[in-house]
């Protein structure tokens, strides 16, 4: 669970420019809003499904509120999936950064 913990885990080092440290904020930062937009389309997708299985009149609907639902979990599995890959990419470029300046 550490992985999805939000916030900063990447300390500045001496040893990496400022540029380079902005850069990994900024990625850092683009995928904490995209990780909060993938929940955002699950959220939708699953109050909308909600909403077509309570249209008693419409039985046909029932399969539409069915694939919205599965899409819902699909959506909120992928984002999740996607912010660790690129939260563990972020570590070990960051980590690659930090041993390189531990040799010199």
């Amino acid at each position: 669970m550490r992985l999805l913990k939000f916030g900063r885990d990447f300390k500045p080092d001496q040893e990496i420019i400022l540029r380079d440290y902005l850069a990994i904020e900024r990625t850092r930062l683009a995928n904490e809003r995209t990780l909060l937009s993938y929940i955002r389309s699950s959220l939708y997708l699953l109050l909308g499904g909600i909403a077509f299985f309570q249209l008693k009149n419409f039985q046909d609907f029932r399969y539409l509120a069915l694939l919205a639902l599965v899409f819902s979990a699909i959506f909120f599995i992928i984002g999740i999936y996607r912010f660790t890959l690129l939260k563990k990419s972020l570590k070990k470029l960051y980590y690659k950064f930090e041993s390189k300046g531990g040799d010199k």
